[in-house]
Formats: structure tokens, C-alpha cells, sequence
């Protein structure tokens, strides 16, 4: 009985720890922050799964009005794993002006978090008159801004009528980089005690010269309702409607130059910018012959992908071999403005043993924020290589000068003088006799199947990386299958025939490489092949592959901004 009351507590207990671990998580998010008074906006509450009950938006009340709201699910299947998530949409007003806060809702035993919106005191300064049915407005921010730098460019489509067949232009001006930003947004306000509904719409602009800079008007054309009505109602008699055109105003940028404070070689302007290395392994248990990949990463907020820099420009020792990989680029296009990220992968091969140093990485930058230069910086790093036995290089020990004293010299060498060169002399041809020995017969080190395998796949990687290098194809053809036969076909039992069972072996990207030497081997047209993308993916794949054979620690993400 005893027994039995344990196992039902057991269960118990892990039934309550599996209900936390599989609680869902709730993020909360706004569509504008900060609002005005008399704006309508939008709290949006998603939850990676279903949580454990309804809402509870009663907490709101307090400072907002809730107008409506809905809700909405998408389930998705992604490489065999379903995932679900769950949205609630509320349309809101506040109810005051301040720094107010959403609090957390409660879903059952889930909760969200807490979030702050701004909420200025209203100040009505635009001119409208009761007949303006339909008006558009624009700004941007900043109105001054450096050349490259970016500019937030707002446009609100205002109307209390209902339009059809509504068309938008899009900003122009001559020397800038125009990028729109996400899906327009929707809100109701009040202007002088009259309701509008609201479209707004963001454009993130990069000029390109100084100087001054027009952003022509917008102009919208649409078809609204005529005031009279037809004498007859039903299908055949629709509501008449004509065509109406409205203008916005035009903006000028004045856009000022490079500072002269700014001293860094590349001109780049942010406003958030993070820089970042990783490496594959131990830079200090590196072996001679062994790859480690580096990825280093700049993310960077406020500017496009193709304003940033090169990362891997500097010069590294001539026994480091280095192979970078292509560039992945990619950009964000968010509310407040572009993220642009860029990511660079090397992959390392020492040739020799020994200590040796890369340079520190340096990208100056210009925050727009501050208006101030600001230089992101990885240091200089230090590797050591052993060699392919694993001996560590012996540390440098830093030469001592030898002091000169002078000797006066003897007019004759005395009886013991003698004897004390005969002995040096008998001593250095010992030496010399014991060092030609080991040279003729070296000690043997004991050899296991191991080491024999490692020295064998050795000697295949070195046939491989020459044949690469000499752009010989049928060699590289002979060094890649004999090295697929001694991993896989003597070890474990694979039979290794043709380079199509080591591609298939193989990840993506060498597998491509190993099918392209197979193509231009025994293909109709003939290529001049090249051979050093397959050593590069060769030895990455190697890197790859000791990777996965660790623990498997999953990263959490690096950049958030």
C-alpha cells in the first residue's frame, strides 16, 4: 500500500513539473506606441500553444475602453513537428493621457506580461474645416538627418466618408534609397469633436547626397459617394459616386554631409549597431590539418544591408589557410525602421604548429542617435595549433641579451686550457654520433587500429587538398573515394563504389560539390574544373560533423535589438 501511495505521489509530481514546462508562453504586442487621446490602437495577445483557459481582459478597463475584439489560430507543420498558436486582437481606446500600462491577463493558470504605451495630452493644431471629408497628412523624422542616415516617412489617409477604388502614390525624390515598411495600420480619432478613421502607412527613406532634398506631395484618388441619390433603389440603380483627387504637402530634407569628426575609412550610419565571433571549437586545442570555422556577425539597426562592411578584410599568418564562405545577408523591415544583418563564415586550416594571432576586428560607425562616432571591436585573438600527434608548441622564451666582458688575452694556453677544448670536443662528437642514431633508428611507437585509420585518412585528406589545389580532377576523384573506403567501407560496413554513396553521405553543401566533380568527370560538355570550393566544403563538412557528435547544447539567440 505504501508502495502504491509513493507511485501515485511520483506521478503527481511529475505531472505538475510536465504542466510547467509545457505552459504556454503569451506575448503581448501594440500596433503604435504612443497613441493619442482620442486614437484607437490595437493590443495583440499570441500564445505558442493553448493556454490553459479564456482571458480575462477585465484588467484593462481601468484605462482603456475596449471596443472590439477577435480572435484567430494557425497551425503549422514544419519538418514533421506541429506547431499551434493562437491570437486575440483588441481594439482599444485610453481613457486618459499618461504613461499607462496593459497589465498581464490571465489565461487560466497562464499569464502574459505587462507592457507601456505613451499616451500624450492631446493637442489639436491641424486646421479642419467641416467640409474636409477626406485629407491626407505627412512627417518625417528626422528632418535633418546625415546623408545615408535613415529618415521615418509618415503618411495618414484621414476620412468620415466611405471611398472606393482608392489609389496611393508612393513618396519621390531624386538620390534616396525609399523602402516601405510592414502593413498599413487602421485606427479611429477625433479632431475637433469629429470622428476619422485613420490609415497610416510608413516609408523608411536613405538619402543618398547632402544638400537639400523635396519629397514630392502624395496624392490619392479615389471615388466617393454623391450627396443625391437615384429615384429608383435596387440593383439596377447603384449609389453614384465620382472621382476625387487629394494632395498632401511637400517635405524638404535638409540633408547635411559626412561630419568631419568621422575618421573611419567607410562611411556607415545607425542607430543601434552589435558586432560578434563565434568559432566551432577550442581556438586553443586547434591540430594541424584540422578546420575551425569563425562566423562572425554585424547586425545593425537603421540601415540597409548593403551600407555594411566587410568583415573579414584584415591579413592573417601564411600558415593559416583561410576559405570564407559567402556572405549571408538579410534585412528586416520593421515599424520603427530597417534591421540589417550580415554574417560571414571562415573556415581555418593551420599547417603548422605553433602560436599564432589574428588581427582585431574594427568597424567604425556613426550612431545617429547620440551624433556621435563609435568604433564596435572584436579583439585580436591568439591560437595555438598542436601538431598531428596532439604535442602542444613549447611557449617562446624571450632571448636575453648577453652582457660583452671584456677578457684579456693569455699569452699562452696553459695545460688545463687544453685539456678543457679536448673534452668539449670529445663531448660534441658523442652527441652528434647519439642524434645520427635516432635519425637512422627512430624509437617505434606502439600502433593500434586507431592510429593507423587516423594517419590513413590523413594521407587521404592531404591527396585530396594537392589534387584540389591542381585543379586535377581524376586525382581528386581517387583521393575522395579512397578516403570514403577507409571511413565508412572498412569501418562501418558501407560500400563505397562511386562518388554518388559519399555524396549521399555527405551534408548539402559538399554533397553539391562532390555531384559537380562527378558531372564534369563524366559529362558531355567539358569544363576546366576548379578545385578549391571542394576542398572548402570538404573541410567544413568535417568541422560540421565534429560539431554534431557533441552535446548538442542549443544556442540562444545573439541579436536582439
Amino acid at each position: 500500500m505504501n508502495t502504491l501511495k509513493k507511485l501515485f505521489y511520483v506521478l503527481l509530481l511529475l505531472n505538475l513539473a510536465s504542466a510547467q514546462v509545457l505552459a504556454a508562453e503569451i506575448s503581448v504586442s501594440l500596433d503604435r506606441n504612443p497613441v493619442s487621446l482620442d486614437e484607437s490602437f490595437q493590443i495583440i495577445f499570441t500564445a505558442n500553444d493553448t493556454p490553459d483557459g479564456d482571458p480575462d481582459f477585465s484588467p484593462l478597463e481601468q484605462d482603456f475602453e475596449l471596443l472590439n475584439q477577435s480572435q484567430s489560430s494557425n497551425m503549422s507543420l514544419i519538418n514533421g513537428q506541429l506547431s499551434k498558436s493562437m491570437k486575440w486582437t483588441l481594439n482599444v481606446m485610453a481613457k486618459h493621457p499618461g504613461s499607462l500600462v496593459v497589465p498581464a491577463v490571465r489565461f487560466g493558470a497562464d499569464s502574459s506580461q505587462a507592457v507601456s504605451i505613451l499616451v500624450p495630452q492631446n493637442a489639436d493644431n491641424k486646421s479642419v474645416d467641416s467640409k474636409d471629408d477626406l485629407f491626407l497628412e505627412v512627417q518625417v523624422s528626422p528632418e535633418s538627418p546625415y546623408v545615408q542616415s535613415q529618415v521615418l516617412y509618415t503618411a495618414r489617409l484621414y476620412r468620415r466618408i466611405d471611398i472606393t477604388r482608392a489609389g496611393l502614390s508612393e513618396p519621390e525624390l531624386s538620390d534616396a534609397v525609399v523602402e516601405k515598411l510592414g502593413d498599413d495600420s487602421n485606427y479611429n480619432t477625433q479632431i475637433n469633436g469629429v470622428n476619422y478613421a485613420v490609415t497610416e502607412r510608413k516609408y523608411a527613406i536613405f538619402p543618398q547626397k547632402s544638400g537639400s532634398l523635396t519629397i514630392k506631395p502624395l496624392e490619392l484618388t479615389a471615388e466617393v459617394p454623391l450627396n443625391n441619390r437615384p429615384s429608383f433603389g435596387g440593383f439596377f440603380n447603384p449609389q453614384m459616386t465620382k472621382a476625387k483627387k487629394v494632395l498632401s504637402k511637400a517635405l524638404t530634407l535638409d540633408v547635411k554631409p559626412v561630419p568631419a569628426s568621422f575618421t573611419g575609412q567607410h562611411w556607415l550610419s545607425a542607430e543601434q549597431l552589435e558586432l560578434k565571433e563565434q568559432w566551432s571549437g577550442d581556438t586553443q586545442q586547434m591540430k594541424v590539418g584540422e578546420p575551425l570555422t569563425r562566423t562572425l556577425t554585424l547586425l545593425a539597426k537603421g540601415t540597409t544591408v548593403s551600407q555594411l562592411p566587410d568583415l573579414n578584410s584584415g591579413t592573417v599568418d601564411g600558415q593559416l589557410k583561410t576559405y570564407p564562405d559567402q556572405p549571408a545577408l538579410q534585412e528586416q523591415k520593421k515599424a520603427d525602421g530597417l534591421v540589417a544583418f550580415r554574417e560571414e563564415k571562415i573556415a581555418i586550416i593551420p599547417s603548422t604548429a605553433g602560436f599564432y594571432k589574428l588581427p582585431a576586428i574594427e568597424i567604425p560607425w556613426f550612431n545617429s542617435q547620440s551624433q556621435t562616432m563609435e568604433i564596435a571591436k572584436i579583439p585580436e585573438t591568439m591560437i595555438t595549433v598542436a601538431d598531428a600527434a596532439g604535442t602542444l608548441p613549447e611557449p617562446a622564451i624571450p632571448a636575453v641579451q648577453a652582457h660583452k666582458v671584456d677578457v684579456a688575452p693569455l699569452a699562452q694556453p696553459t695545460q688545463q686550457n687544453i685539456w678543457l677544448w679536448i673534452s668539449a670536443f670529445l663531448a660534441v662528437g658523442w652527441f652528434a654520433t647519439y642524434i645520427r642514431l635516432l635519425i637512422l633508428y627512430p624509437p617505434k611507437k606502439p600502433v593500434t587500429a586507431k592510429s593507423e585509420r587516423e594517419i590513413s585518412l590523413q594521407d587521404c585528406v592531404k591527396k585530396l587538398k594537392k589534387a584540389c589545389a591542381d585543379n586535377n580532377a581524376t586525382a581528386a576523384k581517387e583521393a575522395l573515394l579512397a578516403w570514403g573506403r577507409q571511413k565508412y567501407s572498412t569501418h562501418e560496413g558501407i560500400s563505397v563504389a562511386n562518388l554518388g554513396v559519399i555524396a549521399e553521405l555527405s551534408e548539402a553543401r559538399l554533397r553539391d560539390e562532390i555531384l559537380h566533380l562527378n558531372h564534369v568527370l563524366y559529362g558531355k560538355t567539358t569544363e576546366q574544373w576548379q578545385g578549391k570550393k571542394l576542398f572548402q566544403a570538404f573541410a567544413e563538412n568535417k568541422a560540421r560533423k565534429k560539431i554534431s557528435d557533441g552535446d548538442g547544447d542549443q544556442l540562444e539567440p545573439l541579436y536582439r535589438l
